[in-house]
């Protein structure tokens, strides 16, 4: 962790910096003073005190994919040992376990009412192949442990996924944990993601799918090249002419459309989102993404949870509420109110 402040501060535990920046700038405009903590590294001594201030956990399921293997497990015992000695962590322990597991997400999902993908869950490899049979194809595949798009695989014949389980292209899962899905098709190209903070609902994000691109993290520093993409989890009608992605300007220094725009078309009282609010509250999630599906016959399919979510940078300078800094807001408040300190 960087180093403990003596006043009560802020600290912001993760294990990837290239997503701090915005958020820095969030807590730098509000004045609220704040840490960074490490996931990936440190030690930490169970009988002292932690460090007094509120811990927001920015935990990721794709850590393993920047060489932080055990992240999650970091995460666990600081979270434990920071409840245990009664300091306000958002984000805490029960999250870690929804963040890290898509099959935690969706039992939790259809538990509370909500359509959900049809999914088998896979352990190991030696089931792949006799539970796909049970799939109608097309279907598709991902890392239980995701993020990144990890896994995602559209598969349109049975032949087809014997071939890839059995081959050199296998993607092993880092948890050992294949999800087999319903192939979805979207009413138009494009999904949602509801963004909340508090628990409260801040804006929608429509996220252009036109190209295909299964990386549809909203940070900057997500941003892959064309050859990171592969088919989308999801079919989408083709728009004529299609949309240049935002990935393209890695090739070529030309301007392009954002896939992210603003969807001013749902708000706070959307039967979804008030359902999606209570869902939260009820799992003690308080800052979250949630990506939903509209399908092509009537569906509403909320389909991942990123409880580590990013805001992406042209919507947050075109909308008339930024979700850093709803975020910076309210971990600030959270501190003066915990600790009577004054805000700026």
């Amino acid at each position: 962790m960087s180093e403990a402040s003596s006043a009560p501060v802020v600290y912001i535990l993760h294990e990837n910096p290239e997503w701090i920046p915005p958020l820095a700038a969030a807590f730098d405009a509000a004045g609220v003073e704040y840490r960074e903590w490490s996931l990936g590294d440190g030690s930490i001594d169970l009988g002292a005190a932690p460090p007094e201030g509120v811990f927001w956990s920015r935990l990721s399921a794709s850590s393993h994919t920047r060489g932080h293997s055990f992240a999650k497990d970091h995460a666990r015992a600081v979270f434990r040992w920071l409840e245990a000695w009664g300091r306000r962590v958002v984000n805490g322990s029960p999250v870690i376990e929804l963040e890290v597991s898509k099959a935690a997400q969706y039992a939790a999902l259809q538990a509370a009412g909500f359509d959900v993908p049809r999914t088998v869950v896979v352990f190991g490899t030696q089931d792949l192949k006799t539970r796909a049979r049970e799939l109608p194809t097309p279907f598709i595949t991902k890392h239980n442990q995701g993020g990144k798009g990890l896994g995602v695989r559209r598969f349109d014949s049975l032949a087809e996924f014997d071939a890839y389980v059995d081959g050199p292209d296998f993607e092993e899962p880092i948890d050992g944990i294949t999800l087999l899905q319903e192939h979805i098709t979207t009413a138009e190209p494009f999904i949602t993601r509801a963004e909340f903070v508090g628990g409260r609902f801040v804006y929608a994000v429509k996220v252009d799918t036109s190209a295909g691109s299964f990386e549809l993290c909203p940070a900057d520093a997500c941003a892959v090249p064309l050859q990171g993409f592969a088919p989308a989890a999801c079919d989408v009608p083709a728009l004529s002419g299609g949309v240049a992605s935002t990935e393209d300007s890695v090739l070529a220094d030309v301007a392009v459309p954002s896939l992210f725009t603003r969807r001013t078309d749902i708000d706070a009282t959307h039967p979804l989102i008030v359902k999606l609010e209570a869902f939260l509250r009820a799992q003690g999630i308080e800052v979250a993404g949630v990506e939903f599906f509209e399908t092509s016959d009537g569906r509403v399919v909320p389909y991942d949870i990123n409880t580590n979510t990013n805001y992406n940078a042209d919507v947050e300078a075109a909308s008339d509420v930024s979700a850093a800094a709803t975020v910076a807001r309210f971990l600030g408040d959270e501190l003066a109110a915990r600790y009577a300190l004054a805000t700026a």
